[in-house]
């Protein structure tokens, strides 16, 4: 396939803390030489199984496509090594382009002044071949091209997603201080979460996590409903289309929907009629009702409660949660309790310890992913 990749190297970019569970999620789709790293998950394979990370994985952000790795002590080798690229693979002047960087430890510094030096090798390579040159388009581009500049090596990677993977397009609008897609999904797996558990978030805002849950039961992958960025390359063509539609059409052998009782609730009004439109954007249906976090009732044994309740640093500091998950812990006492916060003594609030921690980071902040298994 004329898109294969040279050396058939991939990464999986993910939120700080989730690269384990990204790392576990990707061995279930069955994708090869998988690697844990520090900010995401390096992985092999064919093409399709880029493609099939972006249509299936929940807690994935990107994926990007190695092609190139050169040593780039100044400017200059910086420029030559981003043209020995076949970039033409890719652009064509009817095309249009990104370039961001990252820098770190070397002497290269500035990120801006990177993404620059690489768009002119790129614009410069197109021009002499085609006489011609695509336009830079930094908020929606055919092809977004990643660099990663550390200690004077550099990596370019194309985007294989295009926009960030945690955008679903279910969500119009997430309410307020609401909860990442790609960040709920890696709570549920971390948490030990698994489709047929029945599943309940008491403070569901805007529905982020019973959404995410229902979409794990129901087996639909996160990516079924937009486009991602490989399908705007040129390389695109009629074999690699092909391609596609057969990934699309596998995807279905991964999993097997699992009937799983999923609901919600919330005390804000507003804030359930935002979770019922997102789920019905998401096309997963789930039990949704008014009622106080202290209202809780007991649930089945084996059941698990997953909630993202409010904290000071996202929205106005609503305490009463706290004795209300003191008695939640006593009532569900049967049941798997999941909480993220940034407040690492909640366990010493509450009263007790909790089985399992997990540091992860809601966008800059970071929290805890506190578990109390049954009692």
């Amino acid at each position: 396939m004329t898109v294969d990749p040279p050396d058939r190297s991939f990464f999986a970019t993910a939120a700080k803390g989730t690269e384990g569970a990204l790392r576990d999620e990707l061995r279930e789709l069955r994708i090869p030489r998988i690697r844990a790293d520090r900010g995401g998950v390096h992985f092999g394979g064919d093409f399709e199984h880029g493609m099939r990370a972006c249509l299936r994985s929940r807690i994935a952000l990107r994926v990007l496509w190695r092609v190139a790795t050169f040593t780039a002590a100044d400017a200059d080798a910086l420029y030559e090594g981003a043209g020995t690229v076949d970039w033409s693979r890719f652009l064509d002047p009817q095309r249009t382009l990104a370039v961001s960087a990252t820098v770190k430890h070397g002497a290269l510094r500035h990120t801006g002044f990177v993404a620059q030096r690489i768009k002119d090798a790129v614009v410069d390579q197109m021009r002499g071949r085609a006489a011609a040159r695509p336009d830079v388009d930094r908020h929606d581009p055919d092809v977004h091209v990643v660099a990663h500049v550390a200690r004077d090596e550099a990596r370019l990677f194309v985007d294989l997603a295009g926009a960030p993977l945690s955008r679903r397009g279910y969500r119009a609008d997430g309410g307020e201080a609401p909860l990442r897609e790609h960040l709920a999904a890696a709570m549920l797996r971390l948490g030990g979460w698994r489709p047929g558990a029945p599943f309940a978030d008491p403070m569901c805002g805007s529905g982020t996590l019973p959404i995410e849950a229902a979409l794990w039961a129901a087996a639909l992958p996160s990516g079924g409903r937009r486009h991602f960025g490989f399908e705007r390359w040129r390389c695109f063509d009629d074999e690699a289309v092909a391609a596609w539609a057969r990934e699309r059409e596998r995807a279905q052998t991964f999993a097997e929907p699992v009937e799983t009782p999923v609901e919600g609730s919330d005390r804000d009004p507003s804030a359930l009629a935002l979770a019922r439109a997102n789920a019905r954007r998401a096309g997963v249906t789930i039990r949704l009702g008014r009622r106080d976090f202290g209202d809780i009732r007991p649930l089945p044994p084996g059941s698990f409660v997953v909630t993202n309740p409010p904290y000071g640093v996202r929205v106005e500091q609503d305490a009463r949660w706290i004795p209300e998950l003191r008695r939640a812990l006593d009532v569900l006492r049967d049941a798997t309790v999941i909480v993220i916060t940034p407040d690492r003594e909640l366990p010493r609030a509450v009263g007790r310890a909790a089985d399992r921690e997990h540091t992860l980071f809601n966008g800059d902040l970071e929290c805890r992913l506190f578990t109390w298994g049954p009692a």
